[in-house]
């Protein structure tokens, strides 16, 4: 047997940097992919590309289609609106009702509801927007509701010709005055 003492160790295997990055290049680049969890809280920003007419910032014009929809969900609210698990939910108004006989609907506004500009929205704010509403559902609102009372600063009651059912659904949905 020989001796190896002293020998030189031209078979040693040598590793650069250069090998080490390739290889965690390529192992990262094979690896499964990870679902990526959001962090609870915080603030979503949601942005999207249309061209706006100006009209689409007018919730009074509302026209049925489904492009001023999201315009109109990200500048303006509504006294009850659709909602994901519930046909219809409290958004300015905390509360509705609806008389026996169908021919009256009540409103609770929020407390502390606000403009952008800090005004309190109050029912004569409510009563003045379905008046110079004149959107897709217009001829319709304007045929069956016979008055609309504001009998303190939060409430509001729309008096209906004859009882109707559909009221809400007209009223809350984007196409109604309601926004």
């Amino acid at each position: 047997m020989a001796d190896r003492r002293g020998a030189s160790s031209d078979s040693a295997l040598v590793i650069t940097r250069r090998d080490v990055l390739a290889a965690a290049s390529v192992g990262l680049a094979m690896a499964p992919a990870f679902p990526a969890w959001a962090a609870a809280g915080g603030q979503l920003t949601w942005g999207i590309h249309v061209s706006l007419a100006p009209v689409w910032f007018e919730p009074a014009e509302a026209s049925g289609i489904i492009t001023p929809f999201m315009v109109f969900y990200a500048l303006h609210d509504a006294m009850v609106k659709p909602m994901p698990g519930k046909a219809l939910a409290p958004s300015l108004a905390e509360s509705w009702s609806a008389a026996e006989d169908g021919r009256s609907y009540e409103f609770l506004l929020r407390d502390g509801a606000k403009f952008h500009n800090g005004d309190p929205v109050t029912a004569e704010d409510v009563k003045f927007s379905f008046e110079r509403y004149r959107g897709t559902a217009n001829e319709l609102l304007k045929q069956r509701v016979a008055a609309v009372e504001t009998p303190d600063a939060r409430h509001i009651r729309f008096q209906l010709k004859e009882p109707w059912p559909d009221f809400l659904l007209f009223y809350a949905t984007m196409t109604g005055a309601g926004w």
